[in-house]
């Protein structure tokens, strides 16, 4: 039985909103089928969430339990194009920041670790695309070159996402809807 100060587990606000997160990500990002012509306008969203999960519940394991939790939602509804592949386009990039946010620890200040963090999804987001590229035949310099090309979109709109977590974590922590013991100050 887990109580109020136990960091290991998830509390019930935490779960609740870990699915919440990962519920309206995939519901945007299935209503606004944006045909941008531009390859990483769906990190934007991404990142936002994962990022908005990680400062509201701040816990190890958020992001990731948001991608999956994301991921399976997608498959279920059949959210874009991949099948049940689809899965790992939510989960790769969550569990890579997750992996990030355990290695970076405290070391930056929140700002910089969000982007740093952003960038990492992004990093393995556009990682997961190389290996699709490689995995249907195509040429390594042509992949390499759309794998950096998808790195510096998906970049953008990974660190816009990010820049947008801080005010609005400032905002839910100044409306007493985040925990006493979140990392805003």
């Amino acid at each position: 039985m887990t109580t109020a100060n136990d960091k290991t587990g998830f509390q019930l606000q935490d779960a609740l909103f870990i699915g919440f997160c990962a519920t309206l990500l995939v519901a945007l990002k299935s209503m606004l089928r944006l045909k941008l012509g531009l390859s990483g306008h769906s990190m934007l969203l991404m990142s936002f969430f994962y990022l908005i999960c990680y400062g509201s519940v701040g816990r190890k394991g958020a992001i990731t339990a948001c991608g999956a939790l994301a991921g399976a939602v997608a498959t279920i509804l059949g959210v874009g194009k991949g099948g049940p592949l689809i899965f790992l386009k939510f989960f790769v990039p969550a569990l890579a920041m997750d992996v990030a946010l355990i290695l970076l620890g405290t070391l930056l200040i929140l700002r910089w670790r969000l982007v740093v963090v952003a960038l990492i999804g992004c990093l393995a987001w556009s990682a997961k695309g190389l290996l699709e590229d490689l995995l249907v035949g195509m040429s390594q310099q042509v992949a390499l070159v759309r794998f950096g090309l998808k790195f510096l979109q998906g970049g953008l709109f990974s660190v816009v996402g990010a820049l947008l977590v801080l005010p609005v974590l400032r905002r839910l922590k100044a409306h007493d809807l985040l925990h006493k013991e979140t990392l805003i100050k």
